[in-house]
């Protein structure tokens, strides 16, 4: 698409409903109007693109999405708005002119757009982010929310077992890929079980520049969520505070690490606190509008993230606490929530039934604890209601009860709170983990003072922000629920806990001081700014290094290549998630690039109904071809396997720590694979075997350790128990010679002894020693003629281990036995 007309398309698609939405005769215009120029532009920005995902995810349950289509939805919407506004009740209000505050937003974007790209080329299967780029891009080739797979569906069912046995769930028949569930395999229908509103953003972006969009529209949601932070920072700290919470936000290594990394918490973020804005506006100001729009988006994030009812539950506290005062009920936010919620839980149990199993059983099972816990609360709020007295006391106590209870509950996570019982100890120091590495010791003492700052001073203007910033942090403080590895743990902090902290002390740093004097204000401004300042300093030297680092950069354009080398009309089948890493390209190369792709469900087939598949797909495709990296058990007489292809490249890839252990260095992820024609066997009289070990070798070696270059040769170092499929094995062989070295092994390490088995008869026992030399091994007449009717032989090797990790300190944590480069039977 011309970049002219991607504008274009961006203007509709993120400006052009939320615009004419924002001037519709709904109530409150002259409110809306007041507002500053800033916060208007960045509302309509909000509700374009409520409406956008809205159309989305309509079209897409529909099974009829396309970006065409999308893009006249949303005009659609923006003519009947626009002629709402224009013949509707009274005039269009004129609005206010913008200020030099509009500059703010301005420069956040320009700090977004300078450290929150370029996105990662997370595209590869394995993990969420792979998932959730490549489920949006499926509804953007697609038009669904559902994948009806050709290939799944032309599988014989004799063959399932071979790629995606039954897991007798009851929620989905099987796996396809990492998180795309096979709902039937007769048709074919696979569902991708992470929530689709982050994959329909994904799929705008495709929509407006291809692969490119999808990847930088996660960058898009983070430059977003400095936005949502700053405005509703203006309302509970004011403006230079939420302008300083909202840079520093930007300097921090979880936004700008997300703001690269396909992740539903970074989009959860602007919308989050779009929404809980909003729904301060309706509850403070009594904004029908905002109430509308609040109740819109708590409910359209159950689309995003199930964890969306902490924020539900936090409005509804809002709501509760608010009564006494307003002696009014906001039902234009409870109305679109209750009826979205209904829809959302319809979503859920039909079709993300493996996605919503837990959470939806969790929920239900404690459901009577909050249920009774909000009945007694209500009750207790009517009866205050009933008496000014009681109200004014309620607005003057609950500020400093919400304190204090904060204070005891960090005192307690700080000091006390410890791994017992069924506590894990990640759980347990999930607070002190987000000080000490997130935030600053000196943060929180800040943030716990700006804590009682702001919410004894702001409480009733910001209920329902800073009830959500309470209860999120309470969960997840509490219970992470989540794999402890720092980045990957970090996200929990993302969405709330991470900018609600940071407001909180930048509240404190620029507090107001209107009773001191001139000089004590400026003292104190200058201790604010400079702690301020330290913070940042600190926070962008933390995140330095991800700021240079583009995850899996460079695996787009070796996709690309290796998706060339298969036809449209080719098999593509891939080695087992059992057997090596190489099962993550499955996933793009079958829902990127169209490759008809099917993964082995493990690394020993079924030799007897792999050849009845393989006679079955001889009529159906052109090719049948094996991709993998060395660990399936594939060979055999029934067909032959010829090489027409070897690739091996690596990726960049931030390293994975456990929480007690800040990630600071890039290694690099490597894929080495081989392409292989499957074909109907030919009679060979075969005289010897010789084996190149690292080189085009994938398909006779398992459980070894990937190919590499040493000492001028391809070899492969074994593991614990490595195998060599060996076929064909001459009948008249004798001698079975192995070319191994220790690969200089330390003394510490002690000797390298190798055991050689062949079809499970030992046949030899060796100490390799330094440099490549041949070792001989003498194979009996009988045991010759055994694995000669093998299909194919197995020789088995046994080796002692060592670590260069646990040896020599090195960053190589291999358990490493010995250097193997050739196999020859003769």
């Amino acid at each position: 698409m011309p970049a002219l007309l991607q504008l274009g398309a961006l203007f509709v698609v993120a400006w052009l409903p939320g615009m004419a939405l924002y001037r519709a005769p709904l109530g409150g215009r002259e409110r809306r109007a007041a507002l500053e120029a800033e916060e208007r532009w960045f509302w309509q920005i909000v509700l374009s693109l409520t409406v956008s995902l809205s159309v989305t995810l309509l079209l897409a349950a529909l099974g009829r999405y396309t970006f065409e289509r999308l893009l006249a939805g949303d005009v659609l919407v923006a003519v009947v708005a626009g002629a709402a506004a224009r013949f509707g009740p009274g005039r269009t209000p004129a609005m206010k002119r913008p200020g030099a505050g509009a500059l703010i937003p301005v420069a956040l974007i320009l700090l977004a757009l300078v450290r929150f790209f370029p996105p990662a080329e997370y595209v590869i299967g394995g993990k969420d982010p792979g998932t959730y780029m490549n489920e949006g891009i499926q509804i953007a080739q697609r038009g669904s929310l559902v994948t009806i797979d050709e290939v799944i569906a032309s599988v014989p069912p004799p063959a399932r077992d071979l790629f995606f046995p039954s897991h007798e769930n009851r929620y989905y028949y099987s796996l396809r890929f990492m998180g795309f569930f096979i709902e039937d395999p007769d048709s074919g229908a696979v569902v991708g079980q992470f929530p689709h509103l982050f994959p329909a953003s994904i799929a705008i972006g495709y929509g407006i520049d291809g692969l490119t969009g999808a990847r930088r529209t996660v960058g898009f949601w983070a430059a977003l969520g400095l936005l949502a932070v700053y405005f509703a920072g203006v309302r509970i700290a004011g403006r230079a505070a939420a302008t300083a919470a909202a840079a520093l936000l930007g300097l921090h290594v979880l936004q700008v690490w997300y703001a690269r990394y396909p992740s539903s918490e970074i989009v959860m973020q602007p919308l989050l606190f779009a929404a809980v804005l909003a729904a301060d506006r309706a509850l403070a100001d009594d904004d029908g509008f905002f109430g509308l729009l609040a109740g819109v988006l708590l409910g359209l994030l159950i689309w995003l993230r199930f964890d969306v009812v902490l924020a539900i539950a936090a409005v509804a506290a809002a709501i509760a606490v608010a009564y006494p005062r307003r002696r009014t009920i906001p039902w234009a936010l409870i109305v679109p929530l209750g009826l979205l919620s209904m829809l959302a839980l319809a979503y859920l149990t039909k079709l993300m039934t493996g996605y919503s199993a837990y959470p939806l059983g969790v929920t239900r099972d404690w459901a009577i604890v909050p249920l009774l816990a909000g009945a007694a609360s209500v009750v207790a709020l009517l009866w205050i209601a009933r008496a000014p007295s009681r109200t004014g006391r309620l607005e003057r106590y609950l500020p400093v009860v919400l304190v204090a209870a904060g204070f005891a509950a960090a005192a307690y996570a700080w000091f006390l709170r410890d791994a017992t019982g069924r506590t894990a100890i990640h759980d347990a120091a999930a607070f002190r983990t987000f000080t000490v590495y997130y935030l600053s010791p000196a943060g929180l003492i800040a943030a716990l003072a700006g804590f009682a700052y702001v919410v004894v001073r702001r409480f009733w203007t910001a209920p329902a922000t800073l009830l959500t910033i309470c209860v999120f942090a309470s969960f997840f403080f509490y219970k992470l629920r989540i794999v402890p590895e720092h980045f990957w743990m970090g996200r929990r902090f993302l969405p709330v806990i991470l900018p609600g902290a940071l407001l909180l002390v930048s509240a404190i740093a620029m507090a107001s001081r209107g009773s001191a004097s001139r000089a004590r204000r400026i003292v104190g401004l200058g201790l604010g700014l400079g702690f301020l300042g330290l913070l940042g300093q600190h926070y962008a030297r933390v995140a330095a290094p991800v700021r240079a680092h583009v995850e899996y950069a460079g695996i787009i354009p070796r996709l690309e290549t290796l998706a060339a080398t298969f036809g449209d009309r080719d098999l593509v089948v891939v080695e087992s998630r059992d057997a090596s890493d190489i099962h993550v390209l499955a996933l793009p190369l079958a829902y990127i690039y169209a490759r008809k792709v099917i993964v082995l469900a493990n690394p020993v087939p079924d030799k007897t109904r792999f050849h009845e598949f393989l006679t079955w797909a001889g009529t159906r495709f052109d090719r049948v071809l094996f991709l993998g990296s060395g660990g399936t058990d594939l060979l055999s007489r029934q067909w032959s396997a010829r090489s027409i292809a070897s690739e091996r490249f690596a990726v960049p890839e931030y390293e994975t720590t456990p929480w007690h252990a800040f990630p600071r260095t890039v290694r690099q992820k490597e894929f080495d694979y081989g392409v292989y024609l499957l074909q109907p066997a030919e009679a060979v009289a075969a005289s010897s075997f010789d084996l190149d070990v690292g080189i085009r070798d994938d398909l006779h070696v398992v459980r070894f350790h990937a190919k590499e270059e040493s000492e001028g040769r391809w070899i492969r170092w074994t593991r614990g128990t490595s195998y060599v499929s060996i076929t064909p094995v001459p009948a008249a062989g004798r001698l079975l010679t192995l070319w191994m070295g220790d690969g200089g092994r330390p003394p510490a390490a002690g000797p390298a002894r190798v055991s050689v088995y062949l079809e499970e008869q030992q046949i030899g026992s060796v100490t390799v020693t330094t440099g490549i030399q041949p070792y001989e091994f003498a194979i009996p007449p009988e045991l010759a003629a055994k694995a000669a009717a093998a299909d194919p032989a197995r020789l088995r090797l046994v080796s002692s281990l060592w670590s260069p990790h646990e040896v020599l300190g090195t960053g190589d944590d291999r358990q490493l036995g010995v250097m193997v480069d050739r196999v020859q039977v003769r």
